[in-house]
């Protein structure tokens, strides 16, 4: 009897970093619980992309909030697709919108969201916040924990 992971090319592997957000594979496993209300939640305290103009480096905490359905996100494949944003060019917008949709699509959850907390670039932090819609009836939702940014105040 298999366990569902036979398909995984990454875990357990020597695996390069992807070159792109695009060339980067989000792998899942079967949910050992389907059928039951539960929230999962990746925190990714040090993520890193590019100005899409100047070629700088921005930062950000994401948080990252989902409710599984038949499959979960593949930690792993999930960190090596965080860190290729590390030289890929877009706005704060784009990068945690893109990962989220990209979430979506490789688990179908029930419900997700996502909090990304970029740290100020100009004087002006971004924060971008997005979910698929209301969250399911019943879910523990917890506050994502980042307070909002103050600066020396």
């Amino acid at each position: 009897m298999g366990t569902g992971t036979e398909h995984l090319t990454q875990l357990g592997q020597s695996t390069a970093l992807p070159a792109s957000p695009d060339k980067a594979v989000l792998e899942t496993v079967p949910n050992p619980h389907p059928g039951t209300l539960y929230l999962v939640r990746f925190t990714a305290p040090e993520f890193t992309s590019l100005c899409p103009i100047t070629g700088q480096p921005d930062f950000a905490q994401l948080v990252i909030d989902y409710a599984p359905e038949g499959s979960l996100v593949e930690s792993k494949s999930l960190k090596l697709f965080l860190g290729s944003f590390r030289n890929h060019g877009a706005f704060h917008e784009d990068c945690t919108i893109a990962i989220a949709k990209r979430l979506v699509a490789a688990c179908a959850p029930k419900w997700l969201r996502i909090g990304g907390y970029w740290y100020p670039r100009g004087g002006i932090p971004i924060d971008v916040f997005w979910q698929t819609g209301p969250a399911p009836e019943g879910l523990w939702l917890p506050d994502q924990g980042v307070a909002g940014y103050r600066g020396r105040g």
